[in-house]
């Protein structure tokens, strides 16, 4: 099995170079506004941001910023499918403007950017992130009443485009094989994450590394099992540091990103080659956790009616008897242009040797 991987250089406010309805399933977590670090980003994209900040309007900052954030979702309306599904992971922000403290409520104002645009909305989860300091508070301390609640979870806003489910043909072997075990569904569908920690970037200049919020690969590779099919594209407007690009890789998808930095992509080349390891690795790892599922299951007397077709172990569902996971076995540069960058990855089912 092939993938192709493509990364364009620009604005992602025109997503010219990407076809009207080609990808299924957009993962991509946007700069959020009212985020200090972000407001030079917005302040290019629209002067009045500045502006707003320096007179002390955080509201008008914040609608200025989401304005911008509109625009990408007017394109991703128009390059996903009917039936495709958006992931936008999104956190809230506090700030002091003019001296008045508050949160802006991101995920509030993207729900309702994606309502407004006619996609659904569906259950989202919320991730909590590890705490770094036992000082974590906010205010006045231990005097009411002052102090306020700190913000330790982001969202992972989910939405579907238009009102129907994708349709597949009766017995499509992309999505059985695509399939996730029983205790997998029961861990990537709960609506509370906790165990997934943030990541810590091994960018070695620190200009690049103050630009960078990726999150962890964790994230983006359960929402792509979660919500495509093999043969489906990914798409990340926000692409970053890759990380949407690697868990498409490891997941056996297409992708397809933007991003404004050039700097980002010359990176990215850097982490290729650890891919197929990579995808190794998050493989087998799930057929470990799997293993050491079924043995506590039988510890506990339970026993089971169906066996993968893939793997010598069993399964719980029917539904999981033709899931088969892949590894990449090599990847090629296709393009290396100020406009684009393209990459062929090979894949292979995963090997237990």
């Amino acid at each position: 099995m092939e993938t192709t991987h493509r990364v364009f250089v620009g604005d992602s406010r025109e997503l010219g170079a990407i076809d009207d309805d080609s990808v299924e399933l957009a993962v991509t977590s946007p700069p959020y506004p009212m985020i200090e670090m972000w407001d030079d980003l917005f302040a290019r994209l629209d002067p009045a941001v500045g502006d707003a900040l320096e007179a002390g309007d955080g509201r008008a900052a914040f609608d200025a910023m989401h304005a911008q954030l509109d625009r990408v979702w007017d394109e991703l309306e128009r390059v996903l499918v009917d039936g495709g599904i958006a992931c936008i992971n999104v956190g809230d922000a506090t700030r002091s403007v003019d001296d008045s403290f508050r949160v802006y409520a991101n995920h509030a104002r993207v729900l309702e950017a994606f309502e407004s645009r006619g996609f659904d909305p569906l259950p989202d989860v919320l991730w909590r992130k590890p705490a770094n300091s036992a000082a974590k508070f906010m205010g006045s301390g231990m005097i009411p009443p002052n102090a306020y609640v700190t913000l330790e979870h982001e969202y992972v806003l989910i939405f579907r485009k238009g009102g129907e489910s994708r349709s597949f043909e009766p017995g499509a072997d992309r999505r059985y094989e695509a399939a996730y075990f029983w205790e997998e569904r029961n861990r990537w569908f709960s609506d509370v994450w906790t165990e997934v920690r943030g990541e810590l970037q091994a960018l070695s200049d620190d200009d690049l590394r103050d630009r960078s919020a990726a999150y962890p690969l964790e994230i983006p590779y359960r929402l792509i099992c979660m919500y495509s099919a093999y043969g489906d594209t990914v798409l990340d407007p926000f692409w970053g540091t890759g990380t949407t690009t690697l868990a498409a890789m490891c997941a056996g998808r297409n992708s397809v990103g933007s991003e404004l930095e050039s700097s980002f992509l010359e990176v990215f080349d850097d982490r290729v080659a650890d891919v197929p390891a990579l995808s190794r690795s998050v493989g087998r790892r799930r057929l470990e956790r799997h293993r050491e599922f079924v043995a506590r299951r039988r510890e506990e007397g339970k026993s089971f009616e169906y066996r993968a077709a893939n793997y010598e172990t069993p399964v719980v569902t029917k539904m999981e008897r033709d899931l088969r996971l892949r590894e990449v076995t090599a990847v090629d540069a296709l393009a290396d242009a100020d406009e684009e960058y393209g990459y062929r990855a090979e894949h292979a089912p995963l090997s237990l040797e």
